[in-house]
């Protein structure tokens, strides 16, 4: 017998229907996922209960999310994984600084606003804009590391310049993995929130469909350029402050992190599941967002 339908459980099981696929391409199978969602399922019930107040007894942790206590008795005694909490929340690395000044900075942007192509010495050069984010990295071990990520090109004559316009490593599986897995847990965090009516964050898409591929490739060019203009102008105010708090706050005051991002999507729909109403363009209301 089906269980009965549930929203929010429909939404889900919407949402895992790409990472499913994603799974099944790196041969992880059903069986491994199910038993590495009980740690999952753990945690998210001991932070619950902490929430509501209550102890996490075995016996609680199993009642609220199913667990047999058998299990949870072994994953308490294993230490928490939370590596993947703890990457969600740390500050940019040394490479993404480096990129993020190097599309904000007016020192290092042509007189179109473009990143300039840096020699690489100089007071001008990609040298002098490494070691103005960092001194405890050598400028060369950070031109590898971005050349390894693919996010710079380094010419016969020493010159660098920027790949793209973004932090979008594609040269480190992992990496992208882990740059997946940050994007997509906050955006599903401030969708959760918001549904539970415990926060008010900022989440807006738009749709259109019956579209050729000419449109769709307009589309994405007007996409991506709203997208770099947002980039460029929330990035810079968000180092000017984050600089500024850093000289007049401690450092008890300077808890918290944000993350502000975009996506694009397109496909082709032989058989179009539901959707907004066919041959319009449906979006946020015409107020400002939340």
């Amino acid at each position: 017998m089906s269980p009965a339908p549930h929203p929010v459980l429909d939404a889900v099981l919407q949402v895992m229907r790409p990472l499913a696929r994603l799974l099944l391409r790196q041969g992880i199978g059903y069986p491994v996922l199910a038993a590495a969602l009980k740690r999952v399922f753990l945690d998210a019930a001991q932070a619950e209960l902490a929430a509501r107040g209550m102890p996490a007894t075995d016996s609680a942790i199993t009642l609220l999310c199913g667990v047999h206590r058998r299990d949870v008795r072994l994953l308490t005694r294993v230490a928490p994984d939370h590596q993947r909490a703890a990457a969600s929340a740390q500050p940019l690395g040394v490479a993404g600084q480096v990129v993020g000044a190097w599309l904000t900075d007016e020192r290092w942007l042509d007189p179109q606003g473009a990143p300039r192509r840096l020699a690489r010495t100089g007071e001008d050069g990609f040298d002098a804009l490494a070691q103005g984010i960092s001194r405890d990295v050598r400028p060369r071990a950070l031109l590898d590391e971005l050349l390894r990520l693919e996010l710079v090109q380094e010419g016969p004559d020493g010159g660098v310049t920027l790949a793209r316009s973004g932090f979008a490593p594609r040269g480190d599986a992992a990496e992208m993995a882990a740059q997946m897995a940050a994007n997509l847990h906050d955006h599903a965090a401030a969708a959760v929130a918001n549904l539970a009516g415990e926060a008010n964050f900022l989440d807006q898409a738009l749709y259109v469909d019956d579209i050729g591929a000419d449109s769709l490739q307009q589309l994405r060019r007007a996409a991506t350029a709203a997208w770099r203009q947002a980039f460029k102008a929330v990035l810079s105010q968000g180092r000017a402050l984050s600089a500024a708090d850093v000289r007049q706050l401690p450092q008890a005051q300077r808890s918290l992190r944000l993350r502000f991002g975009a996506y694009f999507f397109s496909e082709d729909t032989q058989a179009p599941p539901p959707s907004p109403a066919r041959g319009r363009v449906a979006g946020p209301p015409s107020e400002d967002p939340p």
